[in-house]
C-alpha cells in the first residue's frame, strides 16, 4: 500500500537525518542528479522511491521498472529538485534501491537456473521489521512468497509437535481451534512423519533435511494416497545445492539464502 511505502521512507529518513542534515546551512538551490548501475542486476525499490515526492521536494523519473533486468553503467532514474533535500535523501535512497535491488538479482538466479520447472519460495528468515520490503524484493526476482507471517498458515514445526504426544494430535488440536479456511503445514523430518500427516489431510507438507531417497518416497505416497496435498523441500538448500532437487516430483522449494544470503547492488548517485 501507498501509505506504508511512504512510512517506510520517513523512518528511513528520520535514521539518517536525525535532528536535520547539517547541509542545510551550506547548501542551497535547485540540483539535478542520476543514479547509476556500477553492476548487472535485477532493479527493485522504484514502487518505494516512486514515493520519494510525497516527503520531500524531490522528482524522480525512472527509466526502468521493477523486475527489469539493468546493466553496468545504465542511468536508473533521474531526480530533480531542491539541492538540500538531495542531499539529505541521497544515502536512504541508494541503500533502498541498492538493499532491494541485491535481493531481487539473487532471486533471479535461483528462478533462472530452475527456468520455472518447480516453484522457489523465499522464507521468514528476513530482517527485523524489513519483512514486506524484502519479500517485495525477491518477488521481484521471479520467485514466490511463502507464508508472510504467523497470521496467514499455520506451520506445526518440530518446536510445535514437541508438545503433543504425535502429529496427529496437533493436527486435530490445530483443525478445533484455528480459522476454517486456514491451511495447516507441517514440517516433517523423515517418511513417517509425512506419512502421519498425509493421513491427517494436511494441506502442504514440508520435507526438512530430507534425503533425495526419501523425499522420492513422500512424493510416491502423495501421488498414491494424498493427491490433494503440496510437499515442499527445504533445508540448507542454496544455488550449489537446488538443482537435485529440481527433478523429484515435489512442487516447491523454499531457501532462506535467497534473502539473507544477499548482497547490495551497486548504485551511484551524481550531481549534474
Amino acid at each position: 500500500m501507498k501509505f506504508e511505502k511512504i512510512e517506510f521512507l520517513k523512518e528511513a529518513l528520520k535514521e539518517d537525518i536525525g535532528r536535520g542534515d547539517l547541509a542545510r546551512f551550506i547548501v542551497s538551490g535547485e540540483s539535478e542528479a542520476v543514479i547509476k548501475a556500477k553492476q548487472d542486476g535485477v532493479l527493485s525499490g522504484v514502487e518505494y522511491i516512486k514515493y520519494i515526492n510525497e516527503i520531500a521536494d524531490i522528482n524522480v523519473k525512472f527509466f526502468y521498472s521493477d523486475s527489469e533486468k539493468i546493466k553496468k553503467g545504465d542511468i536508473i532514474c533521474e531526480l530533480k529538485g531542491s539541492s538540500k533535500d538531495l542531499l539529505s535523501c541521497e544515502r536512504t535512497i541508494l541503500d533502498i534501491l541498492q538493499h532491494s535491488s541485491g535481493i531481487a538479482t539473487n532471486a533471479k538466479k535461483y528462478a533462472e537456473l530452475t527456468q520455472n520447472r518447480i516453484k522457489i519460495l523465499d522464507t521468514r528468515k528476513t530482517r527485523p521489521l524489513l519483512r514486506n520490503f524484502e519479500k517485495y524484493s525477491s518477488k521481484n526476482g521471479g520467485v514466490t512468497n511463502h507464508r508472510m507471517g504467523l497470521d496467514d498458515c499455520l506451520m506445526l514445526k518440530d518446536t510445535h509437535l514437541a508438545l503433543f504426544e504425535n502429529i496427529t494430535q496437533a493436527v486435530k488440536k490445530a483443525r478445533e481451534n484455528i480459522p476454517f479456511t486456514t491451511k495447516i503445514e507441517v514440517e516433517c523430518e523423515s517418511y513417517d512423519q509425512a506419512v502421519e500427516a498425509m493421513q491427517n489431510q494436511v494441506e502442504i507438507i514440508m520435507c526438512d533435511n530430507m534425503s533425495e531417497e526419501e523425499i522420492k518416497k513422500v512424493v510416491e505416497y502423495r501421488n498414491k494416497f494424498a493427491k490433494q496435498t503440496l510437499i515442499e523441500a527445504s533445508g540448507n538448500i542454496t544455488l550449489k545445492t537446488i538443482e537435485k532437487y529440481i527433478d523429484l516430483g515435489i512442487d516447491a522449494i523454499s531457501s532462506g539464502s535467497i534473502i539473507h544470503q544477499a548482497t547490495f547492488l551497486d548504485f551511484s548517485m551524481k550531481m549534474k
